[in-house]
């Protein structure tokens, strides 16, 4: 009885010693510092770019988590650490974060991070009733209840929530609300926060078109916007002169001024002005943040420039989509916002033909700086020289340049924009 007493305190004494230890090494171990929205925003080194997955023409087919984490490897390789997602309606959002969850287990050095957007919508949106502007949709309150649900879930992933999508900018007839829906949710948001029940670190905003912010025409700036400003943590603003190249092409084209030029500098001078054009509209929601009394921080939630499109914006309209346009804009939008201490989500990483399934060679379905099949398009073929995705595949493709890294065939097929005196603003 006494050996086996000596041999449960013999055994104890151990178990105390490897204990203090255990917690001793604990103690020396680096703590991890807790990355927060005002962290990430606007830092250099937390790139953000825009993401959807969708492989097929339908949506229906939802990416599988192994081919999600695919795309993660692929974009975390090239410096992406903040993406952008756009409705928690279907499965896509929640595996997304599955995937970062598994790619951090398996690798606590992997760092991603997600603004998660809930879809808001008015009355009868998408049912083929009557929509109603003034009601909100029934969906909506299930929509931020399930992203209040992934944001607790995974707290160390989910940064941001985005209120909405282009939810009031009055040019989306189908879905479009007014201010006051998407302040109703921003502040139930934010009293979750107060109340504990959200992370305090969290940040709320909604990503809309410029416009939609004040930096258009006034029949946006109402009182519900200018509350709604003062709510968020940051706006989110869209702008895309790319689609302006076909509805207000003022920015667009080949002035007569620039005949000496070659057409290459005549092409790298629309695109700077298009920059420029895009700065303006940053800076005309800028001007009214401010005439209201705000001053908080502001970061492009969308911008983009697709590389083809057979309509409005290919060689039947305002020749402005190639991969060279494209990646000139690319350039010009990621040295930009890095200047001014910006975060871009830029639009976007992969083609998704889902977009305009009835038309392969719609725009909408080529705005990816990859193919579908994973193709670095002209603007990234630099990290391909640099080995960045050695090793890394997409649909089992490893990751190569368009047109066979061939520039002279991939330049064969960029259009000179219009000169002025051709281009018409068509309604």
């Amino acid at each position: 009885m006494k050996i086996r007493v000596h041999l449960i305190l013999l055994v104890s004494i151990f178990m105390l010693s490897c204990a203090q230890k255990q917690n001793s090494t604990e103690k020396q171990l680096p703590k991890k510092k807790r990355v927060t929205a005002k962290d990430i925003l606007g830092n250099p080194d937390y790139l953000a770019i825009s993401y959807g997955g969708y492989r097929k023409a339908t949506r229906d087919i939802q990416p599988t988590v192994e081919e999600l984490k695919e795309d993660m490897k692929i974009l975390h390789a090239m410096g992406i650490r903040l993406l952008r997602t756009y409705n928690v309606q279907l499965a896509h959002a929640s595996n997304i974060l599955k995937a970062i969850q598994e790619l951090r287990i398996d690798n606590p050095e992997f760092e991603m991070y997600v603004m998660l957007g809930a879809w808001i919508d008015c009355k009868n949106a998408w049912t083929g009733n009557p929509v109603d502007h003034n009601v909100e949709s029934e969906q909506n309150e299930g929509e931020i209840g399930r992203a209040v649900a992934l944001a607790n879930q995974y707290p160390e992933i989910v940064k941001i929530i985005a209120v909405g999508n282009e939810a009031m900018v009055k040019w989306a007839t189908s879905y479009f609300v007014q201010p006051w829906v998407i302040l109703k949710w921003v502040n139930h948001l934010q009293n979750l926060k107060k109340e504990g029940k959200l992370d305090k670190d969290l940040w709320i905003t909604s990503s809309d078109n410029f416009a939609s912010w004040g930096g258009g025409s006034n029949e946006y700036h109402v009182e519900d916007l200018n509350k709604l400003i003062a709510a968020v943590d940051f706006i989110s603003m869209h702008t895309y002169p790319m689609h302006d190249t076909h509805y207000n092409p003022r920015f667009w084209g080949v002035a007569q001024s620039e005949d000496s030029l070659t057409n290459i500098e005549k092409i790298e001078e629309a695109m700077l002005r298009s920059r420029r054009y895009a700065e303006s509209q940053y800076h005309g929601v800028e001007r009214y943040m401010k005439s209201i009394g705000v001053d908080k921080p502001i970061h492009i939630g969308e911008t983009g420039w697709a590389s083809y499109s057979n309509e409005h914006y290919g060689n039947p309209g305002s020749k402005a989509t190639d991969e060279y346009k494209e990646a000139l804009f690319y350039k010009h939008m990621r040295d930009w916002t890095a200047k001014e201490g910006m975060s871009c989500f830029y639009f976007e990483a992969f083609d998704e033909i889902w977009k305009d399934s009835n038309n392969p060679g719609g725009s909408e379905n080529h705005f990816g700086l990859f193919t579908i099949d994973g193709k670095a398009k002209y603007a990234l073929w630099n990290l391909v020289d640099q080995g960045v995705f050695k090793g890394l595949t997409r649909g089992g493709n490893a990751i190569e340049k368009t047109y066979d890294g061939n520039k002279e065939a991939l330049l064969i097929e960029v259009s000179m924009p219009p000169t002025k005196k051709e281009l018409v603003i068509t309604p």
